[in-house]
Protein backbone atom coordinates (compact mmCIF):
# COMPACT_ATOMS: atom_id res chain seq x y z
CA UNK A 1 0.00 0.00 0.00
CA UNK A 2 1.28 3.60 -0.79
CA UNK A 3 -0.35 7.01 -0.02
CA UNK A 4 1.04 9.71 -2.32
CA UNK A 5 0.37 13.43 -1.40
CA UNK A 6 1.38 16.19 -4.08
CA UNK A 7 2.27 19.53 -3.28
CA UNK A 8 3.93 22.59 -5.14
CA UNK A 9 1.09 23.79 -7.38
CA UNK A 10 -0.48 27.38 -7.79
CA UNK A 11 -0.53 30.52 -10.05
CA UNK A 12 2.21 31.51 -12.34
CA UNK A 13 2.38 33.52 -15.17
CA UNK A 14 3.13 31.98 -18.55
CA UNK A 15 6.99 31.77 -19.01
CA UNK A 16 7.27 30.83 -15.13
CA UNK A 17 8.41 27.91 -12.94
CA UNK A 18 6.97 25.44 -10.65
CA UNK A 19 8.28 22.37 -8.75
CA UNK A 20 5.75 19.63 -7.62
CA UNK A 21 6.44 17.33 -4.99
CA UNK A 22 4.88 14.05 -4.08
CA UNK A 23 5.68 12.46 -0.36
CA UNK A 24 5.09 8.57 -0.65
CA UNK A 25 4.30 6.75 2.92
CA UNK A 26 5.35 3.07 2.88
CA UNK A 27 8.18 0.88 2.80
CA UNK A 28 8.29 -0.08 -0.53
CA UNK A 29 8.12 2.84 -2.23
CA UNK A 30 12.02 2.14 -4.03
CA UNK A 31 10.44 -1.31 -6.05
CA UNK A 32 7.00 1.09 -7.48
CA UNK A 33 7.74 3.06 -10.83
CA UNK A 34 6.17 6.55 -10.25
CA UNK A 35 4.84 8.75 -12.50
CA UNK A 36 2.68 12.27 -13.23
CA UNK A 37 -0.62 12.83 -14.76
CA UNK A 38 -2.87 16.18 -14.86
CA UNK A 39 -6.59 16.46 -16.30
CA UNK A 40 -7.67 20.06 -17.89
CA UNK A 41 -11.27 20.49 -17.54
CA UNK A 42 -13.51 18.75 -19.76
CA UNK A 43 -10.42 16.66 -20.61
CA UNK A 44 -9.10 13.18 -20.03
CA UNK A 45 -6.42 12.64 -17.46
CA UNK A 46 -3.36 12.60 -19.53
CA UNK A 47 0.33 11.15 -18.92
CA UNK A 48 2.73 13.81 -18.77
CA UNK A 49 6.05 11.43 -17.22
CA UNK A 50 7.50 8.89 -15.89
CA UNK A 51 10.33 7.31 -14.14
CA UNK A 52 11.52 3.80 -12.89
CA UNK A 53 12.21 2.81 -9.96
CA UNK A 54 16.16 3.25 -9.85
CA UNK A 55 15.84 6.86 -11.86
CA UNK A 56 17.69 5.16 -14.60
CA UNK A 57 14.76 5.67 -17.00
CA UNK A 58 12.30 8.38 -17.72
CA UNK A 59 9.83 9.02 -20.21
CA UNK A 60 8.15 12.53 -21.48
CA UNK A 61 5.13 13.23 -22.85
CA UNK A 62 6.14 14.99 -26.02
CA UNK A 63 4.60 18.73 -25.15
CA UNK A 64 6.52 18.93 -22.39
CA UNK A 65 10.12 17.28 -23.28
CA UNK A 66 13.07 20.09 -22.69
CA UNK A 67 10.89 22.06 -20.17
CA UNK A 68 9.74 19.16 -17.33
CA UNK A 69 12.31 17.08 -15.88
CA UNK A 70 10.90 14.01 -13.18
CA UNK A 71 13.23 13.03 -10.19
CA UNK A 72 12.47 11.17 -7.31
CA UNK A 73 14.83 10.42 -4.10
CA UNK A 74 14.21 7.04 -2.79
CA UNK A 75 15.77 7.84 0.46
CA UNK A 76 13.34 10.27 0.95
CA UNK A 77 10.53 8.88 -0.65
CA UNK A 78 9.96 11.58 -2.67
CA UNK A 79 9.15 12.12 -6.58
CA UNK A 80 9.45 15.49 -8.34
CA UNK A 81 8.52 17.07 -11.59
CA UNK A 82 10.45 20.60 -12.41
CA UNK A 83 8.45 22.21 -14.71
CA UNK A 84 9.73 25.17 -16.52
CA UNK A 85 8.69 27.49 -19.72
CA UNK A 86 5.13 27.14 -18.72
CA UNK A 87 2.45 27.48 -20.75
CA UNK A 88 -1.15 28.29 -20.59
CA UNK A 89 -2.08 24.97 -21.93
CA UNK A 90 0.27 23.04 -19.37
CA UNK A 91 -2.68 24.34 -16.61
CA UNK A 92 -4.55 21.07 -14.92
CA UNK A 93 -4.71 19.17 -11.71
CA UNK A 94 -1.48 17.22 -11.51
CA UNK A 95 -1.82 14.29 -9.89
CA UNK A 96 1.21 11.95 -8.88
CA UNK A 97 0.95 8.09 -9.24
CA UNK A 98 2.29 4.60 -8.58
CA UNK A 99 3.13 1.74 -10.75
CA UNK A 100 4.23 -1.71 -10.35
CA UNK A 101 5.82 -1.32 -13.54
CA UNK A 102 6.97 1.27 -15.49
CA UNK A 103 4.11 2.56 -17.88
CA UNK A 104 2.62 5.69 -19.66
CA UNK A 105 -0.77 4.43 -19.02
CA UNK A 106 -3.45 5.75 -16.62
CA UNK A 107 -4.92 2.18 -15.70
CA UNK A 108 -1.60 0.80 -15.16
CA UNK A 109 -1.32 2.83 -11.90
CA UNK A 110 -2.49 1.61 -8.77
CA UNK A 111 -2.17 4.24 -6.16
CA UNK A 112 -2.80 7.90 -6.66
CA UNK A 113 -2.75 11.22 -4.38
CA UNK A 114 -5.13 13.67 -4.44
CA UNK A 115 -3.69 16.02 -6.87
CA UNK A 116 -2.51 20.03 -6.80
CA UNK A 117 -3.76 22.76 -8.97
CA UNK A 118 -1.44 24.53 -12.00
CA UNK A 119 -2.44 27.58 -13.64
CA UNK A 120 -0.69 29.23 -16.05
CA UNK A 121 -1.62 32.99 -16.93
CA UNK A 122 -1.13 34.12 -20.26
Amino acid sequence: QVQLVESGGGLVQAGGSLRLSCAASGRTFSTYAMGWFRQAPGKEREFVAAIGWSSGRTYYRDSVKGRFTISRDNAKNTVCLQMNSLKPEDTAVYYCAASGAFSVVVSSYDYWGQGTQVTVSS
